[in-house]
């Protein structure tokens, strides 16, 4: 009989990492739960897991909920077959699954964090009874995979063995994200959009830690331009409010959530990623395997890398000043409307098939006993052996764009914007 892993997660809308991955577990039975559902379970369905259910938790913003560890800890216990690891992700799903994982007698734990930055974790304060939490909990996980090497060091300054943590990063199939024109006409159809209208994306949780409002306010020195915002979250109202006070209610659309982000990402120009403080920066490789032009400002999976696995990408200060100005640049040196860069170097270095077989082979160190194989963390700082080098992290300047081709310009933005 195969082995078995449950996945304790979030929503569907932070999970289709955990999809790809049990895809890739080729010994190993993959089941997932859900605490919420949003989006609806059509797709989860159609990727082919063993079997899944949404427990429904009630989400605590500051203490674990007892009834949900419960519930959770019945669950394990009535599935066929029993578990031999229980493989966490994000703050909320670590404390509940590993304290339901030893009162079910779950032999093994993984736990994933996404989410730790250096004030936020899943959007709430890191402090310090919230750190005292993650840690109690934590002594029942046999390693936490942090996925860059800025989570690696963040859980060794929070108190986490360094012998337990590994960097796994997280992986992007790049097919699901390859540009197609007949998805961007279509997509910009149903929004009333012409086809060489100038469109800027962002694909994000709409929390007050993206700074969304940033970009919004970017969008008002930008004659033309468009601004399309792919996800959803409790800011949502704030920042349509934003959009109207700002004068540019009409120029931007909120897409809301969805599980497949391609047809979006083919209707834009340039993707904007205008939070401070990310772990990972997933839709930025996505935007980059699409062929997009990207303007950041954090992204730890660029930042580990050198500068020219991805040329289309330029790393820029927080503000809507700097945000402007690096659009405008994009938008005059990135491909003619409607054409797309070649994915870059990057976008195959975070392949999902090699990354998923690192985390097989953590499965079976856990389970064998073995020491947790990875990146060591000496000081909060993390050592690759063999792996890339990071870059200098200077910014990426483009090069002119053609002549004639009509881009949005930039005008002045009020100096309280930056805040």
């Amino acid at each position: 009989m195969r082995p078995r892993v449950l996945f304790v997660c979030g929503s569907l809308n932070q999970t289709t990492q955990l999809h790809q991955v049990a895809r890739e577990l080729e010994r190993w039975d993959a089941a997932f739960t859900p605490y919420y559902a949003d989006p609806p379970l059509d797709w989860a369905r159609q990727a082919g897991l063993l079997e899944f259910t949404i427990l429904g938790f009630k989400l605590r913003q500051r203490c674990l909920d007892y009834l949900a560890t419960h519930r959770l800890t019945l669950d394990l216990h009535g599935r066929r077959g029993g578990y031999d690891l229980v493989h966490t992700h994000l703050y909320r799903a670590c404390l509940y699954g590993r304290v339901a994982a030893a009162l079910a007698g779950v032999p093994h734990v993984v736990a994933t964090e996404h989410s730790l930055g250096d004030t936020l974790i899943e959007g709430r304060p890191t402090s310090a009874w919230v750190r005292r939490l993650y840690l109690a909990t934590g002594r029942r996980a046999d390693a936490a995979i942090a996925v860059s090497r800025a989570v690696a060091g963040r859980l060794a300054a929070w108190g986490v063995p360094p012998e337990r943590i590994t960097v796994i990063p997280n992986g992007i199939e790049a097919e699901r994200f390859r540009y197609d024109p007949g998805l961007r006409a279509a997509y910009r159809s149903r929004l009333g959009l012409g086809p060489r209208d100038r469109v800027i994306g962002a694909v994000t949780r709409l929390e007050p830690a993206k700074r969304l409002d940033r970009l919004v306010r970017a969008l008002a020195g930008l004659d033309g331009a468009t601004l399309l915002v792919v996800g959803d979250g409790s800011q949502r109202a704030a920042l349509e409010e934003l959009a109207r006070a700002e004068g540019v209610g009409s120029r931007v659309r909120f897409a809301g959530s969805t599980a497949d982000v391609r047809p979006a990402l083919c209707a834009m120009d340039v993707l904007a990623s205008p939070s401070p403080e990310e772990t990972f920066g997933l839709a930025v490789l996505e935007a980059l395997a699409c062929g997009l032009p990207v303007v950041y400002v954090s992204c730890p999976a660029l930042e580990e890398l050198p500068d020219s696995d991805a040329p289309g990408a330029r790393k820029v200060p927080a503000g809507a000043l700097a945000l402007a100005a690096a659009l405008v640049e994009a938008l005059a040196a990135g491909p003619p409307a409607g054409a797309r860069l070649p994915p870059p170097p990057a976008v195959a270095r975070y392949r999902i098939e090699p990354l998923a077989a690192r985390v097989a082979d953590l499965y079976q160190r856990v389970r064998s006993g073995q020491p947790v194989a990875g990146h060591r963390v000496t000081g909060h700082r993390v050592t690759d052996p063999g792996g890339p080098r990071p870059g200098p992290g200077t910014s990426r300047a483009p090069s002119p764009g053609p002549p004639g081709r009509s881009v949005p310009t930039a005008a002045a933005v009020p100096p309280t914007e930056e805040s």
